[in-house]
């Protein structure tokens, strides 16, 4: 169904040329799987009949819609498309840079503050990330690596805690190797994890200071969980965290979500290659 006219809502008409068919195919996918996910990514509505698209939405969304088209349209004189391909088009399409710019025009910034600076979600996705972690208990960051779903839930925990709406954070990942054998690590507990939750330390030594963290890990504010040991606790006023959560089975999700107490916030994310 067609969106209507508005004058923040246009309907604008693409010929692509020359009228290949085979091209065509390829540009829309099995199914009009990429055609769906334009839509999906981009908010609007996309019909085509042979060559002739119709895009209704936002005049500035449906006008980078149709760039995108043309663009991997003569993409398809070369080479096959695939969803990974045209995700990737669309993260180098200028979208951040639209949705900051309307996101300028109304509406309240979303802003991050911790105690050593303060962070603004860059984006449509990461501000309305941002906003369900504030808003409820449990909350799924699910999308490609380096979108700053870890980051952004580690500032949301700082924040809380720093505001007292939390007593402590936990850290929870499961100790999975990226496609290596590791093989033994020497230490303690804490000393093992340690090179699975750097990403996470990271964050917090940018957030926090060197010195604050190390006593806040002392005094058991902050705490390092691996996935394994979660069995039989329940976490009450605890903001947690688990990251890289495509590497747990269905058992450990489970258990994990058991956990969540009174007063809790639970973060998971995780990475996929495609959205």
């Amino acid at each position: 169904m067609s969106q209507p006219t508005t004058p923040a809502n246009r309907i604008i008409t693409l010929n692509l040329e020359p009228n290949d068919p085979r091209r065509l195919a390829n540009l829309c996918g099995q199914r009009d799987e990429h055609l769906k996910l334009v839509e999906a990514r981009l908010g609007i509505t996309l019909r085509n009949r042979g060559n002739i698209f119709q895009l209704a939405g936002p005049i500035h969304r449906v006008k980078a819609a149709a760039n995108l088209l043309e663009h991997l349209y003569r993409e398809t004189e070369a080479s096959d498309l695939d969803p990974d391909t045209v995700h990737l088009f669309l993260q180098e399409s200028g979208l951040e840079a639209l949705e900051e710019d309307e996101e300028s025009e109304g509406g309240d910034e979303v802003l991050l503050r911790t105690p050593r600076t303060l962070i603004k979600p860059r984006g449509l996705n990461q501000q309305t990330y941002v906003q369900s972690i504030r808003a409820h208990d449990i909350n799924f960051g699910i999308g490609p690596a380096g979108t700053g779903k870890t980051y952004l839930a580690v500032a949301a925990a700082v924040e809380a805690l720093n505001q007292q709406e939390v007593r402590r954070i936990l850290l929870v990942r499961p100790a999975v190797e990226a496609g290596e054998k590791l093989g033994f690590l020497p230490g303690d507990l804490a000393q093992k994890i340690d090179p699975y939750l750097r990403p996470l330390y990271d964050a917090l030594y940018e957030m926090i200071g060197f010195e604050q963290v190390a006593k806040l890990i002392e005094r058991q504010v902050i705490e390092i969980a691996p996935l394994a040991y979660m069995r039989g606790r329940t976490l009450n006023n605890a903001f947690i965290i688990l990251d890289e959560s495509q590497n747990t089975t269905r058992e450990q999700m489970k258990m994990f979500l058991t956990r969540i107490g009174f007063g809790s916030t639970a973060v998971i994310t995780g990475d996929v290659t495609q959205v």
